[in-house]
């Protein structure tokens, strides 16, 4: 049922006391003047996103947002508690990659960003980083190489020690495997606009959407 609190339009039924009150907000960035709310404020972001399909006129700037809505109707955007336990978990995850990967880098570089955002789409599809120097080494996982002279990354897939090198299940099964596993890095990235290309033997160069 979609009811109507001080002219915002929510199908949460969750009644705004507060007219600073935080939480996942509707708001369509397409429209005049960026991060317009057009509904709010919701429990989850899943009940937000539900709620944009009642939009007819979805532009594709109509999506969830965080954070807390100013008297004047505006939305001061703030992470909320789940994405700053993601931003952990992803900042965890890049502590794997080898110690001074980003020397002489400059926080802004291509490359540097490119790491990011390469890293968090793979987290996002449930694919970890591989641990080279610390306690899970052992359990293979994503390598990423930044390759700064060829401005991007390079990207391959590196199964577990009982795979890779013990080849407790043959030599065959450990090609085919990081074959496997080497397309399906392709398809992930490829899906969020990354250009990849082949890059040896089992890696890829992977650089930022055209």
């Amino acid at each position: 049922m979609v009811s109507s609190v001080r002219g915002l339009p929510s199908s949460s039924g969750v009644v705004v006391g507060d007219s600073q009150c935080s939480g996942w907000w509707l708001v369509d960035d397409a429209a005049e003047g960026p991060g317009r709310i057009l509904a709010g404020p919701f429990p989850d972001r899943t009940e937000a996103a539900w709620a944009a399909g009642a939009y007819e006129r979805a532009t594709g700037g109509i999506r969830p947002v965080h954070g807390r809505r100013r008297p004047d109707g505006g939305l001061d955007r703030r992470p909320a508690t789940e994405e700053w336990a993601w931003l952990a978990h992803l900042g965890q995850q890049l502590d794997r990659l080898p110690p001074g990967w980003d020397e002489g880098l400059a926080e802004d570089d291509v490359v540097v960003t490119l790491v990011v955002e390469v890293a968090a789409v793979l987290l996002e599809a449930g694919l970890p980083l591989h641990d080279a120097h610390g306690p899970a080494r052992e359990s293979g996982g994503v390598c990423l190489t930044p390759a700064p002279g060829l401005d991007g990354l390079v990207v391959s897939w590196r199964r577990h020690d009982r795979m890779s090198v013990e080849q407790v299940h043959g030599a065959a099964a450990d090609d085919v495997v990081a074959q496997t596993m080497t397309r399906a890095l392709v398809d992930v990235l490829a899906v969020h606009g990354f250009v990849v290309e082949p890059f040896g033997t089992r890696g890829m160069l992977v650089r930022p959407p055209a």
